[in-house]
């Protein structure tokens, strides 16, 4: 079985990307949904993040509250937060990529933006990053999350470079301006296929 890590700037089309690798048999392991899951579900994870940040973070059933998180960390205390929780979802993934394995998927694709700085690249046989042009990745995330301009730039501008995601990726997928999610999604399963070796 291939793992495939999956990353890129929000808006470039990393849903279309998964979607072509989901055609193919490959099981799709969000590390955004694996990071929710253990908040609400992880002990050690609650027991790491009340250590750091104090019990004010969980709410009335003594569940982990991700707005009082977010106050807590923000400005300055994420790289405490991605110190405590990284080992936590990269273990966790980890366990989901042998599952996989075991029911004899193809392929697995780690889905995860911080791909590289979280240590989930070490399950990754390959590395694939979806970039797209700055604005055309601003009018997707405005559309997506239904958010004005000034605050779409602001989000893409706060993530990583696109000369970051390149040094650090085996392939490199480009959502073109003028692409339709056809096209794209086309040019996605065609990488794929050769990358499995279909």
């Amino acid at each position: 079985m291939k793992v495939i890590g999956i990353t890129g700037p929000t808006g470039a089309g990393k849903t279309t990307a998964l979607n072509a690798l989901r055609s193919l048999g490959a099981e799709v392991i969000d590390a955004d949904v694996v990071y929710h899951s253990l908040l609400s579900d992880s002990i050690p994870m609650r027991e790491a993040l009340t250590g750091a940040f104090g019990k004010q973070i969980l709410d009335e059933s003594g569940g982990v509250d991700r707005r009082k998180l977010s106050d807590a960390v923000y400005p300055d205390r994420l790289e405490e937060l991605n110190a405590l929780t990284h080992p936590i979802i990269v273990a966790e993934v980890g366990r989901q990529v042998e599952e996989a394995r075991k029911a004899g998927r193809p392929a697995a694709a780690i889905d995860a933006i911080a791909l590289v700085e979280s240590g989930l690249v070490k399950w990754c046989d390959t590395v694939v990053s979806v970039l797209a042009p700055l604005e055309l990745r601003v009018k997707r995330i405005m559309a997506r999350d239904s958010i004005d301009e000034a605050y779409a730039r602001r989000r893409a501008l706060a993530q990583k470079p696109d000369t970051f995601f390149r040094a650090h990726s085996d392939y490199v997928l480009e959502n073109q301006d003028n692409d339709t999610p056809e096209v794209f999604g086309a040019r996605a399963l065609s990488l794929f296929r050769e990358i499995l070796g279909k």
